[in-house]
């Protein structure tokens, strides 16, 4: 009793995140979490299970209805993380750090299978209306996130300590750092956490006003600018920002080397692509954002694919190691190994079974619930499988950098792989459509299964919390999140509708559904456009650029990439101003704690704004155009003014 209460007494007293958390370990030294390896932690209880499912049924619901309805997606683990801190702190809850990791653990698989599922599913609903042959059940959306989601953890876990491990202090892991530091200061109160919750409250008020009422203008641009109408309308060149608080708080922590290649890539498809483009008569009549939308953006594509064939490539390696140790467990040859608790994955031989089973059931869900061909279902499974392993990877990298999985523009390209090689097999048409979108579905659903393992694993890591208990349980909030997810969308697709009048618009279905209509039914693809972008990633990979977020920045909006540049310049202005190095890191630091509440805020406001716009609610700002975009860069110059001005108030001594 005596030890536990010191445990408990030490988490109260000493909890923070060790010095060498987020940067390169030196020659010898080695990361010790905050729960201690050598010791136990309630982490699996009555408590943090049931409250891990009931966020999971509820943020799946409340990210499928904002992601349909806005093309949004929020990440469900920072406002868990912070409903699970709250809940803990409210009840005085003793020593539930670890419990707090496994309810965001659980909770979080919501966000995750939404992304996988409304990026491809509502297609077919959208197509249906066009061909009334195709139909689409229950069965098909659970059957289709489910066995994605179950892939995607089974795939990741071999990776996991490449990931969090090996590569530990050279990905900045911006989402996890924000869901960190929530867990990690939910446990100090007091004065410890009071940056986190001033940020959190500065960002969060910012973002739900700007969102929910519009006072003023959520994307600044050149051409609400009257003077530069006609040079936006000929040369078709344009400037956008997001004034939003949680983009600004992801730039600081992504920091400035990566956020500048990301912009930069976005500058070349804006300020380059698009203009050229634009002087072709077919898209001359076009506004930039069309251009982008309808062509520039596939460069981005084709980009994305062949970074992750690069990526493939160089973590071949990797891959090789990760098969053999299943191969060496399965053998039984990893009996004896002693692992440290916090490095202890579910068994190797469990993973293998497990995977069979679930390929198993894929292949049957494939052949009896949507091909009827078993040649034509053998080929459709080799392309899952291939491309879900290979590409996981890829996925667990864009999260680890940008904490922004590009799984829309890779299940792109698996659709257009896919259906291609449908049609050359002869599982064409409407039944074509119906298999690639389900099987689609099974993909893009992995990938973000794989994005959202490397940021669950890697908040357990830092803290020391068990991966085999996270990832045993994360196979239970995918089931429940898989079945409120298909639910919710027959529901809203019997409410709504995804065409017609006052439609939910599902943007990227409607994308998937442009492209597989062609592909399937006979049309043009722009191979051309995929080309050049494939060609760009070898040639910034041979000039030793990273490919993968300067593709990411030809993929998306430049209104989200640029504020992601602005918040990166604070992180390397307010860290470098002091020529003590201590007050410059204590600065930094600082501010990524302001920088995650900045995230926290957003995401959890957002939240708010979706329930409200669920339950009917509706405001139209009174200020005209003028004003809103000068209330916009006021704003917007005080959050910065705001961000900076607060980290350097930073002290060596950590003096918040």
């Amino acid at each position: 009793m005596k030890d536990e209460e010191i445990i408990v007494e030490q988490q109260q007293d000493e909890i923070a995140l060790p010095e060498n958390a987020a940067r390169e370990l030196k020659p010898g030294e080695k990361y010790v979490p905050i729960l201690k390896p050598d010791k136990e932690y309630p982490e699996i209880t009555p408590y943090s299970v049931s409250l891990g499912l009931i966020m999971a049924v509820i943020f799946s619901a409340a990210a499928a209805y904002l992601g349909l309805k806005v093309g949004q997606v929020f990440e469900a683990a920072i406002p868990i993380a912070i409903i699970a801190a709250g809940i803990g702190a409210v009840t005085k809850r003793k020593n539930s750090l670890g419990e707090n990791v496994i309810i965001q653990s659980i909770g979080a698989a919501s966000g995750i299978i939404v992304a996988g599922a409304i990026f491809t599913l509502p297609a077919l609903y959208i197509l249906q209306a066009e061909y009334p042959e195709i139909t689409v059940s229950f069965l098909e959306v659970f059957l289709s996130s489910l066995l994605g989601g179950i892939l995607g953890i089974l795939f990741f876990i071999p990776f996991r300590k490449y990931f969090v491990s090996d590569m530990h202090g050279k990905f900045p892991f911006p989402e996890a750092t924000a869901t960190t530091q929530v867990l990690v200061s939910g446990q100090k109160g007091g004065e410890q956490a009071r940056p986190l919750l001033i940020a959190g409250l500065v960002g969060g008020l910012y973002d739900f006003l700007l969102s929910t009422f519009g006072w003023w203008k959520e994307v600044l641009t050149t051409q609400a600018i009257p003077a530069l109408q006609g040079f936006t309308d000929n040369v078709k060149m344009i400037f956008k920002i997001n004034t939003g608080a949680a983009v600004l708080g992801l730039g600081y922590i992504i920091g400035l080397p990566y956020a500048f290649i990301i912009f930069a890539g976005s500058a070349f498809i804006w300020w380059v692509i698009v203009p050229l483009l634009g002087m072709n008569p077919e898209y001359a009549q076009m506004a930039p954002d069309q251009i982008f939308a309808g062509g520039a953006r596939y460069i981005g594509i084709g980009g994305i694919a062949m970074s992750g064939i690069i990526g493939i490539v160089k973590s071949w390696g990797v891959i090789k190691n990760a098969a053999g140790l299943a191969g060496q467990a399965f053998k039984g040859q990893d009996q004896g190994v002693k692992v440290e608790r916090h490095q202890r994955d579910i068994s190797m031989k469990v993973l293998v079974f497990a995977l069979l089973a679930a390929l198993l059931v894929t292949f049957v869900f494939f052949y009896i619930g949507v091909i009827h061909n078993l040649m034509q279902t053998i080929v459709a499974f080799i392309v899952v499988l291939v491309i879900a392993f290979l590409f996981t990877t890829v996925a667990a990298n864009a999260i680890a950098i940008v904490g922004s999985n590009p799984v829309s523009g890779m299940t792109l390209m698996t659709l257009i792989v896919a259906s291609v090689i449908f049609v050359a097999i002869g599982l064409n048409g409407s039944k074509g459509i119906v298999a690639a979108m389900v099987i689609g579905g099974v993909v893009c659903t992995a990938l973000s299964m794989a994005g959202g393992m490397v940021t669950d694993m890697k908040i357990g890591y830092w803290i020391g919390t068990t991966p085999a208990k996270q990832q045993t349980w994360k196979f239970v909030g995918t089931l429940v999140s898989a079945a409120t997810v298909g639910g919710v969308m027959i529901i809203l697709n019997k409410a709504y509708g995804f065409t017609g009048e006052n439609a939910l618009v599902a943007p990227q279905a409607n994308a998937m559904a442009a492209v597989i209509k062609p592909l399937m039914m006979g049309g043009e693809t722009p191979w051309l456009l995929y080309g050049v972008g494939a060609i760009l990633a070898l040639l910034l990979n041979w000039l030793k650029v990273p490919a993968l977020p300067f593709s990411l920045g030809m993929f998306i909006p430049l209104q989200l990439n640029a504020p992601l540049l602005v918040g990166a310049i604070i992180s390397w202005f307010v860290s470098t101003r002091s020529k003590d190095e201590a007050v410059n890191n204590a600065r930094k630091e600082r501010g990524t704690l302001l920088a995650s509440g900045f995230i926290a805020g957003g995401a959890l406001m957002g939240v708010v704004s979706a329930a409200m716009i669920f339950f009917g609610f509706k405001y139209t700002s009174p200020l005209g155009e003028t004003a809103s975009n000068l209330l916009a860069i006021v704003m917007y110059i005080a959050l910065i003014l705001f961000l900076a001005v607060s980290c350097l108030r930073a002290r060596k001594d950590n003096d918040q």
